[in-house]
């Protein structure tokens, strides 16, 4: 299937770091696993050539997945008023937030606590090959992520075996809230931003940054931001801001309901620059 690219950078957006299970294949073409279906991905000039083992509502899929549906444009041309963007917002262009599964994502951003990227991939797809849905694709086999139906029936001890450390009690804690309350992520979604926030914060082990993640990738929520020691560091080099309290809150007054897309916008710069 081919769809309109959009000016989207496929790789700027794929690979940096939005998603866990995403694979970089030696043609160039990514493939992605998402809620429901496994996807390959090419660009060609300016078309994506789309492939998965589940062709039904397949463009609005990927357009969903790609965040077809945001003017970034529009987005670029205010934030590069600011001195943190003036002269980097080139670095940008192309660069989408990813709007993947409210579920999948509550789940990876508890077991991406003081975790790195290889183990939480790792943790995520033992997993997924335990209990989740397999796929074939493409000559290979592939694995969905467990079906909150289904994850949600699992004890601490049957957690114990993907070797989570202390995460597994949070983990278990949220399967316990979501047993108790199968409607939980929906009324997590019907809330404003500061009271979601306190609402996924109910779940043992789920601190401001955790929950930060948890609504920006899962609920593309964009008003809400974590604050950690690299974005610190940046803030203070470029604007002598050192105190998290200051910088949130300049971030608020500067960036309003796109202050969770600037700090993305920020880690990719950074990555470009090193």
């Amino acid at each position: 299937m081919k769809i309109e690219k959009n000016d989207i950078n496929l790789y700027d957006t794929l690979m940096s770091g939005q998603a866990f299970r995403i694979t970089l294949e030696s043609d160039k073409s990514f493939t992605c696993i998402l809620s429901d279906r496994v996807v390959n991905i090419k660009e060609d000039g300016n078309y994506l050539i789309v492939n998965s083992n589940k062709m039904d509502d397949l463009e609005m899929v990927i357009k969903y997945y790609l965040d077809y549906g945001r003017d970034y444009k529009v987005l670029n041309d205010e934030l590069m008023k600011n001195e943190l963007f003036k002269d980097k917002i080139s670095l940008c262009n192309g660069y989408k937030v990813l709007k993947q599964d409210k579920f999948e994502m509550l789940i990876s951003y508890i077991i991406s606590q003081n975790n790195n990227v290889k183990r939480i991939s790792g943790a995520i797809s033992k997993i997924s090959e335990r209990y989740g849905e397999k796929v074939l694709f493409g000559g290979k086999e592939y694995y969905l992520f467990p079906k909150m139906s289904e994850f949600i029936k699992l004890s601490l001890d049957d957690l114990k075996e993907f070797n989570l450390g202390f995460r597994d009690k949070y983990v278990y804690d949220a399967i316990c809230v979501l047993k108790e309350n199968p409607f939980y992520l929906e009324e997590v979604d019907m809330v404003d931003t500061e009271d979601a926030i306190k609402k996924l914060m109910e779940i043992k082990g789920i601190g401001l940054k955790v929950a930060s993640c948890i609504l920006m990738f899962g609920y593309a929520r964009f008003d809400t931001f974590p604050i950690d020691t690299w974005v610190k560091k940046y803030v203070k080099s470029n604007l002598n801001i050192d105190n998290v309290k200051n910088i949130k809150d300049y971030m608020k007054n500067n960036f309003g309901l796109n202050s969770g897309l600037a700090i993305q916008y920020l880690y990719h710069i950074n990555r470009n620059l090193k």
